[in-house]
Protein backbone atom coordinates (compact mmCIF):
# COMPACT_ATOMS: atom_id res chain seq x y z
CA UNK A 1 0.00 0.00 0.00
CA UNK A 2 1.27 3.25 -1.33
CA UNK A 3 1.24 6.39 0.46
CA UNK A 4 -1.64 7.24 -1.43
CA UNK A 5 -3.91 4.06 0.01
CA UNK A 6 -3.30 3.12 -3.77
CA UNK A 7 -2.50 -0.53 -4.48
CA UNK A 8 0.53 -1.04 -5.96
CA UNK A 9 2.83 -4.19 -6.95
CA UNK A 10 5.38 -6.02 -5.61
CA UNK A 11 9.19 -5.86 -7.10
CA UNK A 12 9.94 -9.31 -6.04
CA UNK A 13 6.69 -10.98 -7.81
CA UNK A 14 5.53 -10.59 -11.94
CA UNK A 15 2.66 -8.39 -12.64
CA UNK A 16 1.14 -11.55 -13.48
CA UNK A 17 2.03 -13.51 -10.40
CA UNK A 18 0.44 -10.20 -8.96
CA UNK A 19 -2.92 -10.73 -10.69
CA UNK A 20 -3.60 -14.27 -10.49
CA UNK A 21 -3.73 -13.84 -6.88
CA UNK A 22 -5.50 -10.91 -5.96
CA UNK A 23 -8.22 -11.45 -8.30
CA UNK A 24 -11.48 -11.80 -6.57
CA UNK A 25 -13.16 -14.98 -6.95
CA UNK A 26 -16.69 -14.41 -6.43
CA UNK A 27 -17.53 -18.09 -5.39
CA UNK A 28 -14.81 -17.87 -2.52
CA UNK A 29 -15.63 -14.26 -1.68
CA UNK A 30 -19.54 -15.28 -1.68
CA UNK A 31 -20.08 -16.16 2.02
CA UNK A 32 -17.91 -13.15 2.79
CA UNK A 33 -19.55 -10.68 1.25
CA UNK A 34 -23.02 -12.07 2.71
CA UNK A 35 -21.90 -12.05 5.82
CA UNK A 36 -20.99 -8.32 5.65
CA UNK A 37 -24.68 -7.63 3.85
CA UNK A 38 -26.37 -9.46 6.64
CA UNK A 39 -24.37 -7.92 9.67
CA UNK A 40 -25.75 -4.58 7.91
CA UNK A 41 -28.75 -5.52 8.32
CA UNK A 42 -29.19 -6.90 11.11
CA UNK A 43 -27.17 -3.28 12.28
CA UNK A 44 -30.01 -1.41 10.88
CA UNK A 45 -32.78 -3.74 12.66
CA UNK A 46 -31.62 -2.90 15.83
CA UNK A 47 -32.18 0.42 15.46
CA UNK A 48 -34.63 1.59 18.84
CA UNK A 49 -37.33 3.08 18.03
CA UNK A 50 -39.23 5.87 19.52
CA UNK A 51 -43.10 6.61 18.41
CA UNK A 52 -44.59 10.18 18.96
CA UNK A 53 -48.16 9.76 18.52
CA UNK A 54 -50.24 12.75 19.04
CA UNK A 55 -53.66 14.59 18.41
CA UNK A 56 -53.10 18.30 17.28
CA UNK A 57 -55.86 20.29 16.40
CA UNK A 58 -54.13 23.36 15.47
CA UNK A 59 -51.29 22.18 14.94
CA UNK A 60 -49.35 23.37 18.24
CA UNK A 61 -49.07 19.91 19.37
CA UNK A 62 -47.57 18.95 15.81
CA UNK A 63 -44.96 21.41 15.55
CA UNK A 64 -44.03 20.02 18.95
CA UNK A 65 -44.20 16.29 17.51
CA UNK A 66 -41.95 17.78 14.50
CA UNK A 67 -39.54 18.75 16.27
CA UNK A 68 -39.23 16.49 19.09
CA UNK A 69 -38.61 13.82 16.17
CA UNK A 70 -35.44 15.74 15.87
CA UNK A 71 -34.24 15.12 19.23
CA UNK A 72 -34.77 11.68 18.65
CA UNK A 73 -33.42 11.02 15.74
CA UNK A 74 -30.07 13.01 17.42
CA UNK A 75 -29.40 10.36 19.47
CA UNK A 76 -27.21 7.18 17.19
CA UNK A 77 -29.15 4.07 17.45
CA UNK A 78 -32.40 5.31 17.76
CA UNK A 79 -34.92 6.96 15.32
CA UNK A 80 -38.67 8.54 16.03
CA UNK A 81 -41.67 7.98 13.83
CA UNK A 82 -44.48 10.38 13.97
CA UNK A 83 -47.57 9.44 13.73
CA UNK A 84 -51.40 10.53 14.42
CA UNK A 85 -54.48 9.80 16.44
CA UNK A 86 -57.63 9.21 14.44
CA UNK A 87 -60.43 12.36 14.61
CA UNK A 88 -63.20 11.77 16.21
CA UNK A 89 -65.36 14.84 15.56
CA UNK A 90 -67.45 15.11 12.25
CA UNK A 91 -66.35 17.33 9.26
CA UNK A 92 -69.04 19.92 9.48
CA UNK A 93 -68.10 20.52 13.32
CA UNK A 94 -64.12 20.81 12.88
CA UNK A 95 -65.41 23.30 9.76
CA UNK A 96 -67.30 25.13 12.46
CA UNK A 97 -64.33 24.89 14.84
CA UNK A 98 -62.00 26.69 11.64
CA UNK A 99 -59.94 23.64 12.09
CA UNK A 100 -57.14 23.72 9.69
CA UNK A 101 -57.41 20.64 7.48
CA UNK A 102 -54.53 18.10 8.13
CA UNK A 103 -51.51 17.33 6.25
CA UNK A 104 -51.89 13.61 4.85
CA UNK A 105 -48.00 12.52 5.24
CA UNK A 106 -48.18 11.48 8.68
CA UNK A 107 -49.92 8.45 9.02
CA UNK A 108 -52.64 7.66 11.53
CA UNK A 109 -51.29 4.69 14.00
CA UNK A 110 -53.07 1.64 14.88
CA UNK A 111 -53.31 0.06 18.32
CA UNK A 112 -51.19 -2.69 17.35
CA UNK A 113 -48.66 -0.68 16.02
CA UNK A 114 -47.57 0.85 19.83
CA UNK A 115 -46.17 -2.70 20.30
CA UNK A 116 -43.25 -2.26 17.79
CA UNK A 117 -42.03 0.83 20.07
CA UNK A 118 -38.72 0.80 23.04
CA UNK A 119 -40.47 3.93 23.98
CA UNK A 120 -43.78 6.33 23.36
CA UNK A 121 -44.20 9.98 23.41
CA UNK A 122 -47.68 10.93 23.62
CA UNK A 123 -49.18 14.49 22.49
CA UNK A 124 -52.18 15.86 23.23
CA UNK A 125 -54.37 18.94 23.96
CA UNK A 126 -55.81 19.70 27.19
CA UNK A 127 -59.57 19.64 27.63
CA UNK A 128 -60.63 20.73 31.49
CA UNK A 129 -57.55 19.41 32.35
CA UNK A 130 -57.17 16.65 30.85
CA UNK A 131 -56.35 15.04 27.39
CA UNK A 132 -58.35 15.84 25.00
CA UNK A 133 -60.89 13.17 23.67
CA UNK A 134 -59.15 12.44 20.51
CA UNK A 135 -56.24 10.66 22.54
CA UNK A 136 -58.52 9.45 25.14
CA UNK A 137 -60.59 7.02 22.42
CA UNK A 138 -57.42 6.17 20.93
CA UNK A 139 -56.58 4.78 24.52
CA UNK A 140 -60.10 3.36 25.50
CA UNK A 141 -59.26 1.41 22.31
CA UNK A 142 -55.88 -0.47 23.90
CA UNK A 143 -57.66 -2.64 26.02
CA UNK A 144 -56.49 -5.89 24.22
CA UNK A 145 -53.05 -4.63 24.62
CA UNK A 146 -53.85 -4.06 28.52
CA UNK A 147 -55.19 -7.58 28.75
CA UNK A 148 -51.85 -8.89 27.52
CA UNK A 149 -49.80 -6.59 29.13
CA UNK A 150 -47.94 -6.09 25.58
CA UNK A 151 -47.09 -2.42 27.28
CA UNK A 152 -45.22 -3.28 30.51
CA UNK A 153 -42.04 -1.79 31.07
CA UNK A 154 -42.28 0.39 27.98
CA UNK A 155 -40.55 4.10 28.32
CA UNK A 156 -43.62 6.39 27.77
CA UNK A 157 -43.70 10.41 28.45
CA UNK A 158 -45.88 13.00 27.54
CA UNK A 159 -46.34 16.81 25.79
CA UNK A 160 -49.53 18.75 25.72
CA UNK A 161 -50.88 22.39 24.50
CA UNK A 162 -53.11 24.47 26.51
CA UNK A 163 -54.54 27.60 25.72
CA UNK A 164 -53.58 29.88 28.47
CA UNK A 165 -50.96 30.43 31.71
CA UNK A 166 -53.54 29.24 34.11
CA UNK A 167 -54.39 26.28 31.55
CA UNK A 168 -53.24 23.08 33.66
CA UNK A 169 -49.73 22.25 31.75
CA UNK A 170 -48.87 20.19 34.47
CA UNK A 171 -51.99 18.88 35.40
CA UNK A 172 -52.93 17.35 31.83
CA UNK A 173 -49.96 15.28 31.81
CA UNK A 174 -50.14 14.30 35.70
CA UNK A 175 -53.95 13.21 34.91
CA UNK A 176 -52.47 10.95 31.91
CA UNK A 177 -50.34 8.77 33.68
CA UNK A 178 -53.47 7.01 35.05
CA UNK A 179 -52.91 5.28 31.46
CA UNK A 180 -49.32 4.25 31.65
CA UNK A 181 -49.98 2.96 35.45
CA UNK A 182 -52.92 0.62 33.77
CA UNK A 183 -50.67 -0.49 30.97
CA UNK A 184 -47.65 -1.14 33.63
CA UNK A 185 -45.44 1.45 31.21
CA UNK A 186 -42.85 3.50 32.49
CA UNK A 187 -43.32 7.27 32.61
CA UNK A 188 -40.40 9.42 31.93
CA UNK A 189 -40.67 12.98 33.15
CA UNK A 190 -38.06 15.36 32.10
CA UNK A 191 -37.69 16.75 35.49
CA UNK A 192 -35.47 20.10 35.12
CA UNK A 193 -32.84 18.48 32.86
CA UNK A 194 -33.54 21.29 30.22
CA UNK A 195 -31.43 23.22 32.46
CA UNK A 196 -31.45 27.15 32.63
CA UNK A 197 -33.93 27.24 30.26
CA UNK A 198 -36.58 25.99 32.83
CA UNK A 199 -36.32 28.74 35.12
CA UNK A 200 -36.06 31.71 32.77
CA UNK A 201 -39.35 34.20 33.02
CA UNK A 202 -38.22 36.75 30.84
CA UNK A 203 -40.77 35.47 28.34
CA UNK A 204 -43.95 32.98 28.18
CA UNK A 205 -43.05 29.85 27.87
CA UNK A 206 -45.32 26.42 27.99
CA UNK A 207 -43.68 23.30 29.16
CA UNK A 208 -43.04 21.60 33.41
CA UNK A 209 -41.16 18.59 34.57
CA UNK A 210 -43.86 16.30 33.10
CA UNK A 211 -42.63 16.78 29.76
CA UNK A 212 -42.39 19.81 27.28
CA UNK A 213 -45.63 22.61 26.35
CA UNK A 214 -46.79 25.34 24.48
CA UNK A 215 -49.21 27.96 25.04
CA UNK A 216 -51.45 28.37 22.21
CA UNK A 217 -53.94 31.11 23.21
CA UNK A 218 -56.49 31.86 20.99
CA UNK A 219 -55.34 29.35 18.23
CA UNK A 220 -53.52 31.67 16.65
CA UNK A 221 -50.36 32.28 18.93
CA UNK A 222 -46.74 30.14 17.16
CA UNK A 223 -45.17 28.11 19.29
CA UNK A 224 -41.70 30.11 20.64
CA UNK A 225 -38.43 28.98 19.88
CA UNK A 226 -37.76 28.03 23.71
CA UNK A 227 -41.12 26.00 23.54
CA UNK A 228 -39.71 24.37 20.22
CA UNK A 229 -36.18 23.89 22.15
CA UNK A 230 -37.82 22.01 24.95
CA UNK A 231 -39.60 19.55 22.75
CA UNK A 232 -36.32 18.90 20.92
CA UNK A 233 -34.85 18.40 24.26
CA UNK A 234 -37.38 16.03 25.55
CA UNK A 235 -36.70 13.98 22.16
CA UNK A 236 -33.07 13.43 22.62
CA UNK A 237 -33.71 12.66 26.28
CA UNK A 238 -36.38 10.00 26.13
CA UNK A 239 -33.99 8.79 23.17
CA UNK A 240 -31.29 8.53 25.56
CA UNK A 241 -33.27 6.66 28.32
CA UNK A 242 -34.87 4.30 25.56
CA UNK A 243 -31.35 3.46 24.36
CA UNK A 244 -30.04 2.78 27.61
CA UNK A 245 -32.43 0.80 29.15
CA UNK A 246 -34.45 -0.91 26.25
CA UNK A 247 -33.63 -3.73 23.74
CA UNK A 248 -34.96 -3.72 20.32
CA UNK A 249 -38.10 -5.67 19.63
CA UNK A 250 -38.39 -8.74 17.61
CA UNK A 251 -40.84 -7.43 14.91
Amino acid sequence: MGKGGGCIFSKKRSTIEASDQDLADPVRDAPVQNQIENSLFQEESKKLKVFIVFYSMYGHVECLAKRMKKGVDSIDGVEGFLYRVPETLPMDVLEQMRVPQKEDELPFVSVDDLVEADGLLFGFPTRFGSMASQMKAFFDSTAHLWEQQRLAGVPAGFFVSTGTQGGDQETTAWTAITQLAHHGMVYVPIGYTFGAGMFKMDSIRGGSPYGAGVYSGDGTREPSETELALAEHQGRYMAGIVRRFATPRNN
